[in-house]
C-alpha cells in the first residue's frame, strides 16, 4: 500500500522538492503572508499606522524644513516646487509641521490610553474582585465619568488647568477610565469564581498576586483590543481640543491646531486645512481597523468557535 502511493504520480508531485514551500514560507514570513490574505483590513491598519509612526520617528530626516521656520516672503504658497504641502500664513513648510505633528498625536494617544489602561483596569479589577458594597460605590463613580461626554469631560479638566501637553494627557486618560474600569470590571465576576482563583487563596496567596499573577493575563487581551480602539477617539479629542486652542501651546505643530490656523483661510488656502485633516483620517482609520482586527481575533463568537 505504501508503495503504491510513493510511486504514483500524485506521491512524486508531493514529495517532489521543488513543489515543497521555501522555508521562509514556513517561518515569520509564510506566518505574515497567511495573515494579510486572512486579514486584509487588518493588514492595511497595521500599514497606516507604521506609516505615521515611521513618519514620527523619522520627521527630522524626513521634514524638508524646520518646522517652526519662518518663510514669510513664502507665506501662503500652493503645494508645488519647494513646499510640497504649501506654507501656512506664517511662511511654514505644512509638510514639515505635519510630520512633526504626528509626534504630539502618538504621544497623546499612546500615553493618555497607557494612563486610562492602567488606572482604570486596575480599579475595575479591584472593584470586582472584592465586590459588595465597594463594588457599588466604585462602579457609581464610574458611571458618574461615563455620564459626561469624553470631549466636554477633557475641555472642562484642559480648560481648569490650562492648555499644555501634561494636562491635555491628564485630561484626555480621565475621560478614558471610566470605560477601561468597566471593560476590566466584567471578565473578574467571573473568574474570581473560578477553582484556579480558589486554589491560590487556599494555597495561602496574597490579594496582589492573585490579581496581578493570575487575574490579569487573563483579561489583557480584552483590554488591549479596547486600548487599540480608544487610541482612535484619544486622536480625535487632542484634535479637537488643539482645534478650539485648548491644545498644546504654539507654535508646536499639531495636527487640530494646524487645522484651526487653516481654517481662517480656508477659501484662499484650503490646503492648510486639508492636509492634516487627511492626516487625522489616515491614523484614525488605522487604529480602528487594528482594533476591529485584534477584537476579531479575540473573539470565539467571530471566529465561529461556540
Amino acid at each position: 500500500m505504501s508503495g503504491d502511493v510513493a510511486t504514483s504520480p500524485a506521491g512524486a508531485a508531493a514529495a517532489s522538492p521543488a513543489t515543497l514551500p521555501p522555508r521562509a514560507r514556513r517561518g515569520v514570513l509564510g506566518a505574515t503572508l497567511r495573515f494579510i490574505r486572512q486579514h486584509p483590513a487588518t493588514a492595511a491598519g497595521f500599514f497606516l499606522c507604521a506609516l505615521v509612526v515611521f513618519a514620527a520617528v523619522f520627521a527630522p530626516w524626513l521634514a524638508p524644513f524646520d518646522p517652526n521656520d519662518q518663510h514669510i516672503i513664502d507665506r501662503l504658497a500652493p503645494p508645488g516646487g519647494d513646499y510640497v504641502f504649501g506654507t501656512d500664513s506664517y511662511g511654514r513648510d505644512v509638510l514639515s509641521r505635519i510630520l512633526y505633528g504626528a509626534r504630539i498625536s502618538l504621544l497623546v494617544a499612546v500615553s493618555s490610553i497607557a494612563a486610562a489602561i492602567a488606572v482604570g483596569g486596575t480599579i475595575g479589577m479591584v472593584s470586582a474582585y472584592v465586590g459588595g458594597r465597594f463594588d457599588l460605590f466604585v462602579m457609581q463613580c464610574m458611571d458618574v465619568l461615563l455620564s459626561f461626554p469624553s470631549l466636554i469631560l477633557g475641555l472642562i479638566v484642559v480648560a481648569l488647568l490650562g492648555p499644555d501637553l501634561g494636562n491635555l494627557v491628564f485630561a484626555i486618560a480621565l475621560t478614558a477610565i471610566a470605560p477601561f474600569a468597566r471593560i476590566a470590571r466584567a471578565p473578574v465576576l467571573t473568574l474570581k469564581e473560578r477553582a484556579f482563583i480558589e486554589a491560590g487563596r487556599a494555597l495561602g496567596f496574597s490579594h496582589v498576586r492573585i490579581l496581578f499573577v493570575h487575574v490579569l493575563p487573563n483579561i489583557l487581551s480584552e483590554v488591549l483590543v479596547m486600548g487599540s480602539l480608544w487610541m482612535a477617539t484619544a486622536v480625535r479629542t487632542e484634535a479637537s481640543l488643539s482645534f478650539i486652542g485648548l491644545g498644546v501651546k504654539p507654535p508646536t505643530a499639531t495636527w487640530g491646531g494646524m487645522m484651526r490656523e487653516g481654517f481662517e483661510n480656508i477659501l484662499d488656502a484650503p490646503w492648510l486645512s486639508v492636509w492634516p485633516g487627511l492626516a487625522i483620517l489616515v491614523l484614525v482609520l488605522g487604529l480602528n481597523m487594528v482594533g476591529d482586527g485584534l477584537r476579531d481575533a479575540t473573539d470565539p463568537r467571530m471566529r465561529g468557535e461556540s
